[in-house]
């Protein structure tokens, strides 16, 4: 998408049709139906009240005890089986992330079931239902390859190149997917055994990832890295280890490529999340990023990029995500004394 008064296209991978993601039952979303009965609240692609219902056996599970409600899980499994209103809760997902700029829809199963061929089952139903409902090209995630590669066979070349997400050192053979299904490939900065620790080996396994992917001819232009973004909350140099690799991989590989990633992950932990993503994103594009894997609903990228860097709220997330604010103790202490309500 085009964002005003910036130049390079800004890619945004659609993050929300994800088994994972969840509301809080102490939240404003969830409610009693007109029935009685525990349920999401949310408005149809029509804009008509509508309630997908909390099943008793979802009841029963820790994330609902520990007050978290998978709703995504929820929809997908009641749509399969048949559940109308549980398909309108899907379609608007969609409509919401495409009506808000998402260039491609990040779409995940993983936590559908424990049962492999069941998870490939729902990857391929739930592609065929959303390209029923929108022409924006999907981008196909998951952990394990072989659902990954249901999602692609299932996708309709005729609806634009789709996303396979994602490849890296532990999986190289995600890049012969990408190349036999002629897809774009979000490509991570991880290793064949761990996480990067520093700015430097983000850079050096990207550097073998790129290599791989241009002998399989694979295109710069198809590559969207992901150099990984951790919590500032556990590490005061997250931030830094980010920003550094962007700006050495923009350097080294010029404009062509794209420069990605799960921006929000910098926030996990800590309050006032939204102002820390904005603020992180501001600081990702300045180093080069032009893409993210994010809810666009949530952060429109004409606010985002429209904040105020002079403001107070800016200052304190910028020091925290730069390093200068050891254990965010300035950014909590604002916090407390009710000073972070964006201006």
């Amino acid at each position: 998408m085009k964002i005003a008064g910036r130049d390079r296209e800004f890619f945004v991978i659609g993050e929300n049709v994800h088994t994972t993601r969840v509301v809080m039952r102490k939240g404003k979303l969830i409610v009693d139906d007109p029935n009685g009965n525990e349920a999401v609240r949310f408005y149809n692609t029509e804009s008509q009240r509508r309630y997908l219902i909390i099943p008793e056996k979802v009841k029963e599970s820790q994330d609902y005890e520990e007050g978290r409600v998978k709703h995504v899980k929820i929809a997908a499994l009641a749509a399969m089986d048949g559940d109308a209103t549980a398909l309108e809760y899907i379609a608007r997902l969609v409509q919401r992330q495409v009506d808000s700029g998402a260039n491609f829809l990040d779409l995940n199963v993983d936590e559908i079931s424990l049962k492999l061929d069941e998870q490939k089952e729902g990857m391929k139903w739930l592609v065929g239902t959303v390209q029923q409902m929108t022409d924006t090209p999907l981008s196909i995630d998951s952990s394990n390859i072989e659902i990954i590669e249901s999602g692609l066979q299932a996708c309709a070349p005729a609806r634009g190149r789709h996303m396979l997400n994602s490849a890296s050192l532990e999986r190289l053979e995600a890049l012969d997917l990408a190349a036999r299904y002629d897809t774009q490939v979000v490509v991570t900065a991880s290793g064949q055994s761990g996480m990067p620790q520093s700015a430097q080996e983000r850079v050096d396994h990207v550097g073998r990832m790129v290599d791989a992917a241009q002998e399989r001819k694979l295109p710069l232009s198809d590559l969207f890295i992901d150099p990984l973004i951790f919590p500032i909350s556990v590490d005061s140099e997250f931030g830094n280890h980010s920003f550094d690799a962007i700006r050495q991989l923009r350097q080294k590989y010029g404009e062509e490529i794209h420069i990605s990633g799960g921006f929000s992950n910098v926030s996990f932990g800590l309050p006032c999340r939204r102002i820390i993503n904005d603020a992180f994103f501001l600081l990702a594009v300045d180093a080069g990023a032009d893409s993210a894997i994010m809810d666009p609903v949530t952060s429109g990228l004409d606010e985002v990029f429209s904040m105020d860097r002079n403001s107070t709220v800016y200052q304190l997330a910028a020091d925290m995500l730069l390093g200068h604010d050891r254990m965010c103790k300035a950014f909590l202490r604002a916090y407390r004394k009710g000073e972070l309500q964006p201006g």
